[in-house]
């Protein structure tokens, strides 16, 4: 497959993920009666990755995320010479996401797009954790998803599962840490959200959700290799 294909590929994954995922958070969550909750939005963010591991797992390996790309290169599945190209398109199909999101967000009266699903901390987290409970909570969430990225994608484990395995996994960071800054574990997610929030603080905090995460991809890719590696 050329690397055009693979990088249009992992452009509309990553579209998918933001559309998808933030998507549940800006239009459904929003409305109480429509019941989601935490519970609906962390299924939400799981769904788009699963369904997209099989759409596209066999033409892009579906990354959809900076710190998976830095993290399989890390663990040796991916070669470094591609990890900026797909960077980039990661970036740009989750900027298109939240600009259709946007515009059907803002599509009434007296709309108002708020925080926009944005990833923050101190008074911007969800639960009002401070900048190092979400430093830590970032870098061991995405740790853990490379972890589980590497373990069901490596050849020695059941085939055709993995898709399921990943996505539950995602389901459950959320799960765990949307109180803290509203779940990033993925800078291309990040980034796309705090271009639309309301007051650019979402913009002034996005280091975090670039540092953390890849930090945390890199560590996970390393810790699966130190207990995967045949002796």
């Amino acid at each position: 497959m050329t690397l055009t294909k693979r990088l249009g590929a992992e452009c509309v994954g990553t579209f998918w993920l933001v559309l998808g995922g933030c998507g549940s958070a800006v239009l459904a969550a929003a409305f109480p009666e429509v019941g989601i909750g935490l519970h609906g939005v962390a299924l939400a963010f799981g769904l788009t990755v699963l369904t997209m591991a099989f759409a596209i797992g066999h033409i892009s390996g579906c990354h959809l995320n900076p710190a998976v790309t830095v993290g399989l290169t890390v663990g040796g599945r991916f070669p470094a010479s591609e990890v900026v190209p797909y960077i980039v398109a990661q970036v740009i199909g989750g900027i298109i996401a939240a600009a259709v999101l946007y515009l059907i967000a803002t599509g009434k009266a007296d709309a108002s797009v708020g925080g926009f699903a944005a990833n923050g901390y101190g008074e911007h987290s969800p639960g009002k954790y401070g900048l190092t409970a979400a430093l830590v909570c970032e870098v061991v969430m995405t740790a853990m998803f490379l972890f589980v990225i590497m373990g069901a994608t490596d050849a020695r484990a059941p085939a055709g599962f993995a898709p399921i395995a990943i996505g539950l996994c995602l389901t459950l960071i959320h799960l765990i840490s949307i109180p803290v800054t509203n779940t990033s574990v993925n800078p291309a997610r990040s980034t796309s959200q705090a271009l639309f929030a309301d007051g650019g603080w979402a913009l002034g905090q996005l280091w975090l959700f670039w540092v953390a995460p890849i930090i945390g991809g890199a560590i996970g890719a390393l810790l699966y290799k130190a207990v995967a590696s045949e002796d």
